[in-house]
């Protein structure tokens, strides 16, 4: 078989591809580096001839038209398991056009194949290879699972997408139409921790011994816990997306994932976004695996890392040991992610630690991130019979297996100076001390 003859014979255009969306259909892209952006970008051309169109996407890295305008409202509906910037500013406006999906990562996928039939997948693919495989690229989070139930699959080529190894493999075979595109991967800030993100990061790193299987996430707090780790030895990777700070230690021999209890000398991630330098690294990189979100986040799995360590960060936390990553009250703010996952495996892991890291306040200082309550409507992204370590720039609190009163005092000690005596009195009010 001549495989690049079945590729041109499904080459097609936009315009071609918008004419598979019809009214009532469900679609489902590729999510954050692996956004289709041409599918995206002209989506909202077809609002006038289909209604109640529902898009599943996650963590939107532009402002696409067809959820910005309320005039979509009957046409569009973008479903999120996880909000970006535009997702919120659609929110806020009230346009009508945009919810959230509730949800753990590695169950992402498969509770929206529960739900309901999948009328279009829509991703983004490296080039076909001599033998008529193309790769999903950067992530596998859910994408894998959808496109075995799709009715129809669609894929952007683009050659800026690197070509990865694990189950990111799909055969021309199993595509519908291609259309080929040359765009920019989406890259992620690299930001430049603070003082008090440093400060943190000190005790975060204090709680890691060597050998330990990590996971770590992106932002102040991630980065400066990675700067820290420099002298410690034999770290692995088991996380859910992979970041630039994991080459840093690659690089400097600090991950060598030679003490993995799970594919050892491998990193394992269910995708990646960063800049250009890291989708560099794991292009063609047989040291990086790829494999699907309802397996690298699952729990169980995470769990069979000795000495596993999840670090995330968080909105606030209550005295009690509630956790909030991903709301402000009714305020729909980002998600859970992974969060719950990680936290909950590295908490089940042989020596394993559950770290949720934060500022001490908000605001500019205002507002303390260690409540008493947490705001009426405010989800729990980790409960508190499953919180370990909480640490802020005033130190570790070490809740897991602890009272109410003990836990209490400890969240107290770790709060800002400024907020202590408020703290202590309303633990008293409610009669938890």
């Amino acid at each position: 078989m001549k495989w690049e003859e079945v590729y041109k014979k499904k080459l097609v255009g936009i315009d071609e591809v918008l004419k598979l969306v019809q009214s009532n259909s469900t679609i489902v892209v590729g999510m954050t580096p692996m956004e289709p952006k041409i599918f995206l970008r002209n989506l909202h051309r077809v609002a006038d001839r289909v209604e109640n169109v529902t898009v599943f996407t996650c963590l939107n890295m532009e402002s696409y038209p067809f959820y910005m305008k309320q005039e979509y409202s009957k046409s569009f509906q973008n479903a999120s398991w996880y909000f970006g910037a535009s997702n919120r500013e659609a929110v806020k406006n009230n346009y009508g056009t945009v919810s959230y999906v509730p949800n753990n990562l590695h169950q992402a996928g498969t509770n929206l194949l529960d739900s309901r039939d999948v009328d279009i997948f829509v991703g983004v693919a490296s080039p076909m290879d001599k033998n008529g495989f193309l790769t999903l690229s950067a992530s596998v989070v859910y994408e894998k699972d959808v496109i075995e139930k799709a009715r129809k699959i669609v894929l952007e080529v683009n050659p800026k997408a690197p070509r990865t190894h694990g189950d990111t493999h799909v055969h021309i075979s199993e595509v519908d139409y291609l259309i080929e595109v040359d765009y920019d991967l989406p890259e992620a800030e690299l930001v430049e921790p603070a003082d008090v993100e440093t400060k943190i990061a000190q005790y975060v790193s204090e709680l890691i011994d060597d050998g330990s299987t990590i996971q770590i996430g992106i932002g102040g707090i991630p980065n400066a816990v990675a700067k820290l780790l420099h002298n410690k030895r034999d770290l692995g990777v088991h996380t859910e997306m992979f970041t630039e700070s994991m080459i840093d230690l690659f690089e400097m021999g600090v991950i060598t994932n030679k003490k993995k209890t799970l594919w050892k000398g491998k990193f394992v991630c269910t995708f990646a976004f960063g800049t250009k330098r890291l989708y560099n690294f794991v292009d063609d990189n047989p040291s990086v695996m790829f494999l699907r979100g309802r397996y690298v986040n699952d729990p169980y799995v995470v769990a069979q890392n000795e000495k596993m360590v999840s670090i995330n960060t968080a909105l606030m936390v209550d005295l009690t040991g509630n956790v909030c990553s991903e709301a402000l009250g009714t305020q729909h703010y980002s998600g859970t992610g992974g969060q719950l996952d990680t936290h909950r495996g590295a908490v089940k892991s042989k020596g394993g630690k559950g770290i949720i890291a934060l500022r001490s306040t908000a605001k500019n200082g205002t507002v303390s991130t260690i409540v008493p309550l947490l705001p009426l409507g405010s989800p729990v992204t980790v409960p508190r019979q499953e919180l370990d370590y909480v640490v802020t720039e005033w130190g570790v609190a070490h809740v897991r297996g602890k009272t109410v009163r003990e836990r209490t005092l400890e969240l107290i000690s770790i709060a800002h100076p400024d907020f202590r005596d408020m703290l202590m009195s309303e633990a008293k009010r409610m009669g938890l001390i």
